[in-house]
């Protein structure tokens, strides 16, 4: 018996190539079309007062606003209805704009400044006349590493706040302590996120008197790390006419809200800790023209 033989068809390699191509093309050609009708069906109109209020903020992208940069907080006073005065950088004529553009009017923007909450600096004691360890306030305060001071909520003067700060509004004093040039800052926000003892706050500029501490041990246990740190002695307590401080956890605090900066307080401080920024001011301009006759 013989078995009838089948014709076989041969294709080349060159004509499998051919048809691949072909495949392709037009697999590629039915995936855009379903894109452009998928991209026609979702598409979601871009609210073009995004733009406008982007255009508006001074593009710093500092984040004091709580947001990941300008755009994002663009978006989110548009979509959310978030507050249009929360743009540090801006102050009020960024606020008022942004409040044009939504056809609204903007809070008040009360001016800030950054305050670190420590005088200690070089008056601090240290663990060790000579530290080669991390340079940096945060690397010094990884649980297990040494740290140069031996306050342990005080600064640790690596200067971690002025190399966050976007504006050039903080330098290291030759005291040891970082300082707040108020002119320059703008309350981003940036000094108090980098800080980790958690010392540098966001005050009102109206806002004159400050406890530079935070230290909460005992007084012998203050008075063996730094040589200014609160005692609570409580003579500020007694000498506030406004009931606005008072001593919690050994330490003194302030109660803003009713504080009238009168500086009663840090006059009465025996360790000097508790400053009225207003009466340095005051006492600086007087310096002034003197050193202006010198020159």
């Amino acid at each position: 018996m013989h078995l009838m033989t089948l014709p076989v068809l041969e294709v080349s390699s060159t004509g499998y190539a051919a048809f691949g191509a072909v495949f392709m093309l037009i697999l590629g050609a039915a995936l855009a079309a379903i894109l452009a009708m998928a991209g026609k069906f979702f598409k979601v109109e871009a609210d073009p007062r995004v733009e406008q209020i982007i255009e508006l903020l001074p593009g710093v992208n500092c984040g004091g606003c709580g947001f990941g940069g300008c755009a994002a907080y663009a978006e989110a006073i548009v979509a959310k209805g978030v507050a249009a005065n929360l743009c540090a950088p801006g102050r009020e004529a960024v606020a008022a704009n942004i409040a044009r553009v939504m056809g609204g009017k903007a809070e008040a923007v009360e001016a800030q400044a950054a305050v670190v909450h420590c005088g200690g600096g070089n008056k601090a004691a240290r663990k060790a006349a000579d530290y080669y360890g991390v340079q940096t306030c945060r690397g010094t305060s990884v649980p297990g590493l040494n740290s140069p001071k031996a306050c342990l909520y005080g600064c640790l003067g690596f200067g971690d706040c002025v190399r966050a700060c976007p504006f050039g509004a903080m330098v290291m004093g030759e005291d040891g302590l970082p300082q707040v040039l108020e002119s320059l800052c703008v309350a981003c926000g940036k000094c108090v996120a980098a800080c980790p003892r958690n010392i540098i706050a966001l005050h009102s500029k109206k806002c004159h008197v400050h406890v530079l501490c935070k230290n909460r041990d005992v007084g012998r246990e203050v008075t063996r790390v730094c040589e200014v740190g609160c005692i609570a002695c409580r003579k500020c307590e007694k000498a506030c006419p406004s009931d606005a401080i008072h001593v919690v956890d050994n330490l003194a605090v302030i109660d803003y809200a009713k504080c009238t900066s009168c500086g009663k307080c840090a006059e009465e401080c025996p360790q000097s800790i508790i400053v009225n920024w207003k009466q340095v001011r005051q006492e600086l301009e007087k310096l002034q023209p003197a050193a202006a006759g010198k020159a």
